[in-house]
């Protein structure tokens, strides 16, 4: 079990809303060719996008495998007229871009004026121990917390940043495939690991769906099926097509998420998102999902994959952030990597 006291909720703690005014993006620069041995220059160009549309209103923080590829990387934002002061290159290597996994979560207080920014640096074993080749991200957190000058907690627990989103007042979202995967935290039940969402976000009630959807090597991260867009708001992958792999997943989701309570045992308004289609090999579809977004301080990071469906979830999500620029991203090169948008990014908040 976690300990009782001098953890982050006992400081006074919490993890904000993504929608909450961030100081920062962090992103690490893709260079894995295993990862994408076909996509690779396809997803440095998303990448130029995302840094183009963030940079407008927060710092971009990026990490670089090196000098030479932070002399490239700055090449290609010059030449695009992206590079400015709210885009810092750091040096440092890492094996891949999945920094909402390898990354610290931030969490912060009002308590501590001095140290109202903090760093929690859960276990990475990539993603259950798939690819141990990934293990050596695990000391980004560490990295990234000397260089802000951040306090940074280390639970005891293996946990990766999409595997969790939070409403910022006490309410978590994950799934019992991930969470309760016996390759994560198998010592663990399920009031061991809410304790240290408790004790680690300031989380005071986790709402547990089933599975995520076909083709997620991550396990059913819930950044590919559900997302906070409020304190009470939800949006949920659902297909209305019976023959769709994922229909009976998201399904069962939805009524999940519909008979769900929030925090203070309100309920919550579940807005359905719909889904891309098949994309990628008949055989083995790619984990392509409208709710792998990210939200910046004035942008909406959305991907979207040619598919009639792309202006669908753009709308609704526009009508679900009004003061926020939507903007679609084409994502099918980033998804054959795995993952998508809200998979690569980590949001630092404003303090």
């Amino acid at each position: 079990m976690p300990p009782e006291t001098l953890n982050p909720n006992s400081l006074g703690y919490h993890m904000p809303a993504e929608w909450e005014p961030h100081a920062a993006t962090w992103l690490a620069w893709p260079h894995n060719v295993e990862t994408w041995p076909h996509q690779l220059s396809q997803v440095q160009a998303i990448y130029v996008q995302l840094i183009e549309a963030l940079q407008a209103s927060e710092i971009v923080h990026l990490l670089v495998n090196d000098t030479a590829t932070a002399a490239h990387v700055r090449a290609r934002l010059e030449q695009r007229g992206t590079l400015s002061t709210r885009v810092v290159l750091h040096p440092y290597p890492t094996v891949d871009a999945w920094l909402r996994d390898s990354g610290p979560i931030f969490v912060t207080t009002a308590a501590t004026p001095k140290a109202s920014l903090a760093a929690v640096d859960w276990r990475y074993t990539a993603w259950g121990g798939k690819y141990p080749e990934m293990f050596p991200d695990h000391a980004i957190p560490q990295y990234i917390a000397a260089k802000l000058n951040l306090p940074r907690f280390e639970p005891e627990m293996v946990l990766e940043g999409g595997s969790i989103d939070v409403n910022g007042v006490g309410t978590c979202l994950t799934t019992e495939q991930c969470l309760l995967n016996p390759n994560r935290n198998p010592h663990l039940q399920r009031r061991d690991i809410e304790r240290y969402l408790h004790d680690y976000l300031g989380i005071r009630h986790t709402i547990w769906l089933g599975a995520g959807i076909a083709g997620d090597d991550t396990d059913g991260h819930i950044d590919d099926i559900a997302r906070f867009v409020g304190p009470k708001t939800v949006v949920c992958a659902l297909t209305d097509d019976p023959n769709d792999l994922n229909y009976d997943v998201l399904q069962d989701n939805y009524h999940r998420l519909q008979a769900a309570q929030d925090q203070d045992g309100h309920p919550l308004e579940v807005m359905p998102l719909p889904m891309p289609g098949r994309i990628g090999p008949a055989t083995e579809p790619l984990p392509a999902s409208y709710a792998n977004f990210y939200i910046g301080n004035s942008v909406v990071l959305v991907p979207i994959y040619h598919h009639p469906n792309d202006a669908v979830a753009l709308n609704r999500l526009r009508d679900l952030f009004p003061t926020r620029r939507v903007l679609g991203i084409a994502c099918e090169p980033l998804v054959w990597g795995l993952g998508a948008i809200h998979c690569i990014t980590q949001q630092q908040p404003q303090i």
